[in-house]
């Protein structure tokens, strides 16, 4: 097997796991929810984004206007926006379609998974790129499908501690890019004000607010840095 196919798979497998039950939990809410099981997995096949998803079908068949629930998905996933900004750099090498491909694949992980080769040095291509992406799609498909047929046989989640695998992963995630400057200041900056914004906010503006607060201070901080050193250079 190709390097990069293996090393896709591999990324791929945690991922999988992390969001098994969060997959079975959208099913099942969905079918709740009035779904049937066709039109789940159809939204999981389409849309393939957990967290605008579940905001989906809390609001679907209550008398709200069709144009917030569009706003409110919107507004839940505006950081794939900045996800595809910072991302679309290491796609250079990708045709027309290749890039429509991997920005439709770009989910928390993807983007997060992608940082981190890049990082390492390694190669983005489009082999390892589809060979993370397309498991964890595939599986997402599968796990709407179960959850959407045996949920309710599913205990509580939340008794169980299951629902805080995706949590742990996300820790990982941001672990792994310690070593990077000002990597603790942006963390704190974003935990500060994803804090404060879901206090007087709300969500899902939190999320949003939380990112853009991280992306200032990195954009910032290293221009002051510049002008204090060209002050004293001046001096």
């Amino acid at each position: 097997m190709d390097s990069e196919i293996r090393d896709g798979l591999r990324s791929a497998a945690p991922v999988v796991i992390s969001v098994l039950p969060f997959g079975l939990l959208f099913g099942a809410l969905a079918v709740d929810a009035g779904m049937s099981v066709s039109q789940a997995v159809m939204m999981s096949a389409t849309v393939f984004a957990g967290a605008s998803q579940m905001v989906g079908i809390e609001l679907f068949g209550q008398a709200i206007a069709p144009w917030l629930i569009v706003f409110s998905v919107f507004a839940v996933n505006f950081r794939h926006v900045l996800y595809s900004a910072a991302a679309g750099r290491r796609f250079t090498r990708f045709s027309v379609w290749q890039k429509a491909l991997a920005f439709f694949f770009l989910t928390d992980p993807q983007f997060a998974e992608t940082e981190a080769r890049g990082e390492r040095d390694k190669p983005v291509t489009f082999r390892w790129y589809v060979a993370l992406a397309v498991p964890i799609f595939v599986f997402w498909i599968a796990e709407t499908w179960l959850g959407a047929l045996f949920g309710r046989m599913i205990p509580d989640p939340h008794a169980l501690g299951i629902d805080f695998l995706l949590p742990i992963y996300f820790l990982g995630l941001v672990m792994s890019f310690r070593k990077r400057p000002l990597w603790l200041p942006v963390v704190a900056a974003s935990a500060v004000v994803s804090i404060i914004a879901w206090r007087f906010v709300g969500s899902p503006w939190h999320v949003s607010l939380g990112a853009l607060a991280g992306i200032v201070l990195a954009m910032v901080a290293p221009l002051k840095g510049e002008a204090a050193e060209a002050g004293r250079a001046g001096e």
